[in-house]
């Protein structure tokens, strides 16, 4: 199912919205062995770049531009020394980018972290929302990192809203909300609209591929179990990126919530994935919003906030615009209860719905009415490549609970006859099966080998 998405990170688990991925293609190249970056591969990259340029990029014009300047610089030589997918991901971005006005949606993707990304483990959440609070004053306080998916974002959302419902005054932090998909926008803002008919938003104005025509995509707010009554304050700072800058433009638009903190990144292009060759992955602008109020949107020069303050300092401003004397930054101090916290604890019937899929996979038999419609849309249209892969599988001999992954499905090794597999699935509140996928397990060190006696 194609999903709109914004944002520097585009939901990087190994399945999709809804439906399996093959794990044999993740097998093709055995561990170990990536597939030689030479100056034919490079070749190919950028002359695939500069075809997706000029057949999908939201400006025609731009788009021609940035597709000469990549194919000028690899005739003079300027990618010749770059030997290693990642430097020469960084290196194409960076001339990509300084044709586009900075646009910061492109991202040539080369199997390494982004220039700036954080290290360490990531933050952990469901669909994005990391935590909910109840501070002095009666003052709620919610966390979210990224929008999700809605199978994984909006349950989250909705227990989240629930336990904040009676505060008084609520604050949403998006200082590193920097992604998401579309829907979950219009589900989070939906929240804070009083109006029981729907409100347009925003549209997603898309450039139709091979043409200069275009295709818009009208975003309007949606049914929420109620809507919040509280003052509503949004904390931003630079590293507020896209999806995030949506959510936040789109209340101060209609006037819903007081920005407090910095001016956001300034990315307000849609964008998609396109392959450039094993390896290699470009994230390209196939669009631009365009909000309902304003006709126009944040697209470099960001979202300013109507009360400004260092990033580190705004939820203590925001806690003092809601008539609060806090004495402390940081939501560990100030958090009197936490009211949600991501589940660390499997769902009810995730492993035993591994099990049946499993072996209705191998049989070529699924069970459409245990799938959400989407996830039953993908599994028909890959259901041959499925019965091929899960019957070469053979029978199970374990399966193993691992881990709630940081995006809040639920994780399994399983091993089979012939091949042991990560699942990642997630059910919905019927217990149908609304997203999945598997692969590879990474090998296993070897095991030390006991001291001799002597």
């Amino acid at each position: 199912m194609a999903t709109t998405k914004l944002g520097r990170s585009l939901g990087v688990v190994s399945l999709a919205l809804a439906g399996l991925i093959s794990g044999s293609s993740a097998r093709a190249q055995p561990p170990g062995t990536p597939p030689p970056f030479d100056a034919a591969a490079r070749s190919a990259a950028v002359a695939s770049a500069a075809a997706a340029f000029r057949t999908r990029y939201v400006s025609p014009e731009m788009g021609e531009r940035a597709a000469a300047a990549i194919e000028a610089a690899l005739k003079n030589g300027s990618y010749d020394d770059l030997a290693q997918p990642q430097a020469f991901a960084d290196k194409l971005t960076a001339d990509l980018r300084a044709v586009t006005n900075n646009d910061q949606h492109i991202q040539v993707l080369g199997g390494g972290p982004p220039p700036g990304a954080a290290q360490g483990p990531p933050v952990r959440s469901e669909g994005g929302v990391v935590r909910a609070d109840r501070l002095a004053g009666n003052v709620g306080y919610l966390l979210v990192m990224s929008l999700g998916p809605q199978p994984l974002f909006n349950p989250a959302l909705d227990r989240s809203m629930a336990a904040l419902k009676d505060t008084k005054a609520l604050i949403v932090d998006a200082r590193d909300l920097a992604g998401g998909t579309v829907p979950s926008v219009s589900y989070l803002v939906s929240y804070f609209i009083k109006s029981d008919k729907p409100v347009h938003l925003s549209d997603i104005v898309s450039r139709t591929p091979n043409t200069e025509t275009y295709t818009t995509n009208e975003l309007w707010s949606v049914p929420t179990p109620f809507s919040y009554a509280g003052e509503v304050y949004v904390l931003t700072s630079h590293r507020t990126l896209s999806a995030g800058e949506m959510f936040a433009y789109d209340l101060q638009a209609l006037k819903l919530a007081t920005i407090v903190g910095e001016t956001t990144a300034g990315a307000a292009n849609a964008a998609g994935v396109v392959p450039l060759g094993p390896g290699l992955a470009l994230m390209l602008s196939g669009g631009r919003t365009q909000n309902a109020v304003t006709g126009t949107n944040w697209e470099g020069v960001g979202v300013k906030p109507e009360v400004a303050a260092p990033s580190a300092d705004a939820l203590k401003v925001a806690l003092e615009q809601a008539g609060q004397k806090p004495r402390a930054t940081d939501i560990e101090t100030l958090s009197q209860a936490r009211l949600f916290a991501p589940r660390s604890t499997p769902q009810p019937g995730s492993e035993a719905a591994v099990r049946r899929l499993s072996d209705e996979n191998a049989r070529g038999e699924p069970n459409y009415d245990l799938m959400s419609p989407e996830m039953a849309q993908v599994t028909r249209a890959q259901l041959e490549g499925l019965k091929n892969m899960f019957s070469g599988f053979g029978a199970i001999k374990s399966v193993k609970f691992m881990e709630v992954d940081p995006q809040g499905a639920d994780t399994y090794e399983v091993g089979y006859a012939n091949a042991t597999m990560l699942w990642t699935i997630l059910l919905g509140p019927d217990g149908k099966t609304v997203m999945a996928g598997l692969r590879p397990a990474p090998p296993q060190p070897p095991a030390a080998a006991a001291p001799r006696q002597q």
